[in-house]
């Protein structure tokens, strides 16, 4: 499968073990490569359904300038939203524990936006889940923080952990998308480079 990507040296431009992970499992060769800070703001008046996409991008065109010829890049950004509020990474433990309550007992949405580049051009697409949590308790929610420390998170939680495991009720959607990939976007895109 995906013989189709054998001319490109396709570049995981993503710090996060879970989207090396997601990668993995299509089975093709690539290589992780990170750019440190990169700048991950959007502008005020941009459209919820359009920030994770406009990050994405915004990662992408940081990597241009040291791209070969051959080089296929894929970014990603992933955000969480409630009721229109973004949520991104928590800077501390009490940050977390105020986004685990806001969620606690709603649906939000996790959106994942991606870009796929070559010296050619940009593909760019972004990923909708619903998630529903259950009222999760004080206790549950400390412990998670404290114990699983999610600061690296959008939303402050990993579905893949403890919390994803006791307090996700509903799923309306990808679950790998709220894990931090579309993986099988990703691979419909792949298979029509």
């Amino acid at each position: 499968m995906l013989q189709n990507l054998n001319k490109y040296h396709i570049i995981l431009a993503s710090n996060s073990p879970r989207r090396r992970e997601l990668m993995s499992g299509l089975g093709i060769d690539f290589e992780v490569k990170v750019l440190p800070d990169i700048e991950e703001s959007y502008p005020s008046e941009l459209p919820v359904t359009e920030i994770a996409q406009y990050i994405a991008k915004e990662k992408a065109d940081a990597y241009r300038q040291m791209m070969k010829e051959n080089d296929l890049i894929i970014t990603a950004d992933t955000i969480v939203v409630l009721d229109g509020e973004v949520m991104g990474k928590p800077a501390d433990a009490a940050e977390a524990v105020s986004m685990l309550h806001k969620l606690s007992g709603h649906v939000h949405q996790v959106i994942t936006g991606v870009c796929l580049t070559t010296c050619e051009g940009q593909r760019q697409f972004s990923v909708t889940t619903d998630v529903t949590f259950k009222k999760l308790s004080d206790e549950e929610i400390n412990y998670y923080v404290s114990t699983y420390r999610p600061f690296d998170k959008a939303g402050a939680y990993g579905i893949q952990e403890w919390i994803g495991y006791i307090g996700v009720t509903g799923l309306h959607g990808s679950y790998f998308n709220v894990m931090g990939l579309p993986i099988q976007r990703i691979y419909q895109e792949l298979t029509s480079f």
